[in-house]
């Protein structure tokens, strides 16, 4: 069951990395916010910093060194992929620690499936919000990009 629970993380993963690639430069900055709100950039940064929370809250042992972009900062591609990928491992760990009983690391109160329920349903929602955001500023992914979200099999 961990292995399974290490993949759809991994496939999580690798959708976000997909839709990072497949961006335009103006469409890392779009926003369909007025006031300041989070633009591209930015909402994939707060995946990151929850990634990150969510390891200081949980999994302190994993935490220590995990990078958090300033909130009013727009990562560079770069920048962002290699702190996600950082996390994503560090998330890996942790579940498979959780799941072995390692007292050092702690799940939501219903375990290591609801907190990887919770993980992915968070990182999902705000790849919906991206792709509205870019529909709605005039810079969609390409079909495919969009569709292979949904394509687990194959990502």
């Amino acid at each position: 069951m961990i292995d399974e629970i290490g993949e759809a993380w991994r496939i999580n993963h690798r959708i976000n990395l997909r839709m990072i690639e497949k961006i335009s430069a103006k469409g890392w900055k779009a926003t369909l916010s007025t006031r300041g709100g989070r633009n591209v950039a930015r909402q994939f940064a707060h995946l990151q910093y929850v990634r990150a929370s969510q390891l200081q809250k949980r999994a302190k042992p994993l935490s220590a060194g995990v990078h958090v972009f300033d909130g009013q900062e727009t990562p560079t591609k770069a920048a962002l992929k290699k702190a996600l990928n950082d996390s994503a491992q560090r998330i890996e760990e942790w579940l498979r620690l959780a799941a072995a009983g390692d007292k050092s690391v702690r799940t939501m109160k219903r375990g290591v499936v609801s907190t990887l329920g919770y993980l992915i349903a968070h990182e999902a929602h705000h790849r919906g919000s991206i792709l509205l955001t870019l529909k709605q500023c005039g810079e969609p992914l390409d079909k495919d990009t969009r569709y292979s979200i949904w394509d687990w099999n194959n990502v």
